[in-house]
């Protein structure tokens, strides 16, 4: 089984998630980090963009699970992961990372940051 990795990282989004209401109101800056794990046999043999996955199309998708206001982050990495499973049949495994620049703790933190890798079942 080949184990090829393609991913997005450092995309950055203006959005409305957090825990306090205020956060979905005001919101905040974030950065997604996506790596989806596939097979590149198809592409390295046809150099066909059909073997591989589309790069605007998996932004895409992150960029409107951003765009719906969510309290938990680990609920916008859950959609992320849903979302790639079923538009990208040949990934095996989906790693997403969200962070929230500036959280709202009272103490000097550049970022609060959540990883959730699931593999297909």
């Amino acid at each position: 089984m080949n184990k090829d990795i393609v991913a997005l990282e450092g995309m950055e989004f203006y959005a409305f998630h957090g825990f306090y209401e205020e956060e979905r109101e005001k919101g905040n800056h974030f950065v997604v980090d996506v790596a989806l794990t596939t097979s590149f046999e198809k592409a390295a043999e046809t150099d066909e963009l059909s073997g591989t996955v589309n790069y605007e199309e998996l932004h895409a998708l992150v960029k409107a699970e951003m765009e719906i206001s969510t309290k938990l982050l680990e609920r916008v990495a859950g959609r992320i992961i849903e979302k790639c499973f079923e538009q990208f049949p040949t990934v095996t495994e989906v790693k997403v990372a969200v962070a929230k620049k500036n959280p709202p703790i009272d103490a000097p933190i550049a970022q609060s940051k959540i990883t959730m890798i699931r593999v297909r079942k």
